[in-house]
């Protein structure tokens, strides 16, 4: 399994937490939380076993298409009893370890149908999916396979209109900035009171950093990129150019920290909070990076893995 999993299970106790808020949001009036156990012994979900002939990628194949075979999608007794980490845990290898960007809408779809034979089993995957994928605390976080998810509850039987307002939501904004197509235009506002669009800077790579004064994480973040050695390289050559965006009101506490960042990076602000009240970026969890390409095709989105984004820029440097 990739890194990120391993990060995933360590934090997945915490993450449970939210899981019991979570559930309980979307389920029918009378219904138990979701997770909360009726019975002493918990029980375990055990994915289904490839054959031990199968090649490395008819393996993760295989898995895609049988994994939850094992899982009885009609039995409501079975979420009740089982330790709601767990199959947080099993959801993740699931949706991490084994969809490929390139199958996330089929095979996140089709497990989504299959969890539609009740509304509370509906719930319980839909409560795991948001977790997991849409949990801005979430090291797997991923609006590819959360999209098909969402999609799944707006077009669902067991919801009515007032319940499927969320994911509508959210769907809206998932569906913005999404890997491969052109980032949504902004207008950013520095500290002389010059205003300009984000797409007139010019660069083969522009790094957005959604940040807010004082906030800790930003701070870890931008020492991150300040240490890479390939980034300074690139924004020595004009290369790579950083936005650094604060999309809140607070312009006196934005003022006081222009300092903490270089002065070789654009440092602005968006006037008017647009980006917030037009949806354009999620703003649910910050910091946030977003890699552009120069014809501002999104590179990566939403992420704080600076070494992630070295990478993508390592690749298409040689590319």
């Amino acid at each position: 399994m990739n890194k990120a999993i391993h990060i995933f299970i360590v934090a997945v106790a915490l993450l449970a937490i939210s899981c019991g808020r979570q559930a309980g949001a979307g389920r029918s009036d009378g219904e138990p939380p979701m997770g909360e156990s009726r019975a002493m012994t918990a029980r375990t979900f055990i994915p289904a076993l490839p054959p031990a002939t199968l090649t490395e990628s008819e393996h993760q194949a295989y898995m895609v298409e049988h994994y939850w075979d094992r899982f009885d999608f009609a039995d409501t007794t079975f979420i009740a009893e089982v330790d709601t980490s767990h199959m947080a845990t099993a959801f993740a290898v699931y949706a991490a370890g084994y969809v490929p960007d390139s199958l996330a809408s089929k095979a996140m779809s089709r497990l989504m149908s299959r969890a539609s034979t009740s509304r509370r089993m509906f719930d319980y995957f839909m409560m795991l999916a948001e977790v997991v994928l849409h949990d801005p605390n979430s090291p797997l976080r991923d609006d590819e396979k959360y999209i098909p998810v969402l999609e799944a509850a707006v077009a669902s039987p067991f919801y009515d209109e007032l319940e499927r307002l969320p994911y509508e939501h959210d769907l809206e904004i998932a569906r913005q900035n999404r890997v491969g197509r052109a980032a949504n235009d902004f207008s950013y506002t520095l500290a002389s009171g010059r205003t300009a669009q984000m797409y007139d800077i010019k660069a083969d790579y522009l790094l957005i950093f959604i940040s807010n004064p004082g906030c800790p994480m930003c701070r870890d973040v931008s020492e991150q990129i300040q240490s890479s050695p390939l980034m300074n390289e690139l924004i020595e050559r004009g290369t790579l150019k950083v936005l650094v965006i604060y999309p809140d009101a607070d312009l006196e506490a934005w003022r006081e920290h222009l300092a903490d960042y270089p002065s070789a990076w654009i440092c602005a602000y968006n006037e008017g909070q647009v980006i917030e009240r037009e949806r354009l970026y999620d703003l649910r969890a910050i910091p946030s990076l977003y890699l552009l390409d120069s014809g501002k095709r999104v590179m990566a989105k939403d992420c704080v893995d600076v070494a992630y984004i070295e990478e993508l820029i390592s690749q298409a440097e040689v590319s």
